[in-house]
């Protein structure tokens, strides 16, 4: 039935200039939006232009290079997209001043940095281990469908769902599931997914905090065309004068790395707990900013291949902030608060609020104070 509804595609009127399409319950359409990212063949071919933009009201952050994972949190930032195939996918991030590449075509794949004029050849090692995710989110992994996966798997009993019809997303008809957290605590007034009408592919995610008119987070595509793109978009040369290097991935050596986090992980797991449900659950864990820093230092160059420090690289498309100055930077920003649980220091975003205390422990949620500080007290 599901597939019929897909194939079948949407009839479209309309009403006071605005697309109107066919009434679907929200069951109907977390149906479709999972038939359509989970189907045989994944995704139908399609390119656009995806754009990011952040607004959380974070303290200002260090200077860091303009592909950095903490780039992400503020201002704007474009990604083209051109998939064939689960095998044939080309991604770029142009910026200001340079561009990054990443194309992929059966076995083989290119990494290409215009700053350094530096054409990587990646070749996965035979009978290598598959790739483990990482921890931290790469430019790659920021599109609409896996965003939208993660938070429609999150709804559930402490979700309110409803669906607008009348929406539209780079020129196309879409249905927006809208998600609405029940907990009076959640600094999240709303989630919107909008669906493409006809394939019911995710094409926007925004997330708007409580009192806020315009998102507080946003992905989504600009442009976007659901034919398959021409075949030179999956081919790379690397251009004259480029300095061209071969890399072999077969992520042996993060054996004992990831052996270490495990051991890291169920050793803090022990100490870690979850206070409150749904979208109003807080985290608390034992922190210390010190070792977090030199922690994600070391992560972050072993994650580039180099563990001198020089964190460009084809993994992650550069990860070159340093960790210390962000905590640092992040801490004098920070509000002095104090309860019958203790003292410490508050950050708090739009969307999220964490809170240091003076006895080592990291609380964070996307709450409000008064929920994290509730938290907090309950040791």
């Amino acid at each position: 039935m599901i597939g019929a509804a897909i194939g079948a595609g949407p009839v479209i009127a309309a009403v006071s200039g605005e697309p109107v399409l066919p009434e679907r319950s929200a069951e109907q359409l977390l149906a479709d939006a999972v038939a359509a990212t989970h189907k045989e063949g994944g995704i139908p071919p399609m390119s656009g232009t995806v754009q990011q933009t952040a607004s959380l009201g974070i303290p200002a952050l260090p200077a860091t290079g303009g592909s950095s994972p903490l780039s992400l949190l503020s201002g704007s930032h474009e990604v083209k997209v051109w998939y064939g195939a689960a095998d044939k996918l080309r991604v770029a991030m142009p910026t200001q001043l340079n561009e990054t590449n990443l194309v992929i075509n059966g076995g083989q794949a290119w990494y290409w940095d215009s700053a350094t004029n530096t054409a990587t050849k990646l070749k996965i090692k035979e009978g290598a281990p598959e790739r483990p995710a990482t921890p931290v989110p790469q430019q790659t992994d920021l599109t609409p469908q896996q965003l939208a996966q993660r938070l429609l798997d999150a709804a559930g009993e402490h979700t309110a769902i409803r669906v607008i019809n009348t929406a539209e997303v780079a020129g196309r008809p879409v249905y927006q599931l809208v998600l609405s957290p029940k907990e009076e605590g959640s600094l999240v007034q709303e989630v919107r997914i909008a669906l493409d009408g006809e394939t019911y592919v995710p094409l926007q995610v925004q997330v708007y905090a409580k009192g806020s008119a315009e998102p507080a987070y946003q992905v989504g595509f600009t442009q976007v065309t659901f034919t398959p793109p021409a075949a030179e978009n999956f081919t790379f040369t690397p251009p004259a004068g480029a300095k061209v290097e071969e890399q072999e991935i077969g992520f042996e050596n993060g054996k004992d790395q990831r052996a270490e986090h495990a051991e890291h992980a169920e050793d803090v797991a022990g100490d870690a707990k979850v206070v409150g449900e749904g979208w109003a659950t807080v985290a608390v864990l034992p922190f210390d900013a010190d070792t977090f820093a030199k922690d994600a230092q070391k992560d972050a160059a072993k994650a580039s291949g180099n563990e001198s420090g020089d964190q460009h690289g084809p993994d992650g498309f550069g990860a070159d902030a340093d960790p210390q100055a962000l905590i640092d930077g992040v801490l004098q920003s920070a509000t002095p608060v104090s309860g019958t649980w203790g003292s410490g220091k508050l950050i708090k975003t739009k969307l999220v609020t964490a809170l240091l205390t003076d006895d080592g422990r990291l609380l964070v949620g996307a709450v409000t104070p008064e929920e994290i500080t509730k938290a907090a007290g309950l040791k």
